[in-house]
């Protein structure tokens, strides 16, 4: 017989939550794992599952609010007399820079977020806070407003940049992600490098 558990029950995380997801999003589809049975393989119950994510369709993000103060951050502390290109390019490699040993649990992320299809409206609305970052920083290099066309066209250009360098990084493993985001933003370097002119 079973003894039972003495204390407190183990704490669930977000994090937690999101690795377990992936796991049965890659092994099964996201459209065939429902939410119950993200909540039944990491331990909880639905709701507290719903305490953490709104929807199945934010749990593959985890906590990008997080991710997203940390971008901010990095353009925030950017020292002005770096042209803009430069920062931009220095703090999209820096914000996609993780441990070595987390590789493989990234990749498995990207490709649920980037190859599943019912994501994808979802993935514009996450994408939308991290444009308003980018166009954020340009706005106050450039002495503009966030909504002006140039911050605004500098945030699309940068996603570009992040999802074609994903794409790529998925297609092709022996491609280092640093290496896919660098030669991607060079592609259009030279266009952003014009912004401080």
């Amino acid at each position: 017989m079973p003894q039972p558990r003495v204390g407190r029950r183990r704490s669930t995380t977000p994090h937690h939550i999101t690795d377990v997801a992936i796991e049965l999003f890659s092994a099964r589809g996201f459209a065939d794992v429902s939410v119950d049975d993200v909540a039944r393989a990491a331990g909880i119950s639905r709701r507290t599952l719903f305490r953490y994510y709104a929807s199945k369709n934010a749990i593959p993000w985890g906590d990008f609010d997080t991710h997203l103060a940390h971008l901010r951050d990095l353009l925030d502390n950017v020292d002005p007399r770096v042209p803009l290109g430069q920062a931009l390019r220095d703090a999209l490699l820096a914000f996609n820079t993780f441990d070595e040993s987390e590789t493989a649990r990234h990749r498995e992320r990207m490709r649920v977020i980037l190859q599943t299809a019912e994501l994808q409206a979802y993935s514009m609305t996450m994408y939308a806070g991290w444009r308003e970052v980018i166009a954020g920083f340009v706005a106050r290099r450039s002495d503009r407003k966030t909504t002006d066309l140039l911050p605004q066209t500098a945030a699309w250009t940068m996603l570009a940049v992040a999802l074609s360098a994903y794409e790529h990084w998925l297609g092709d493993e022996s491609v280092p992600l640093p290496t896919a985001l660098g030669n991607a933003f060079d592609v259009v370097g030279a266009g952003l490098d014009r912004l401080d002119r």
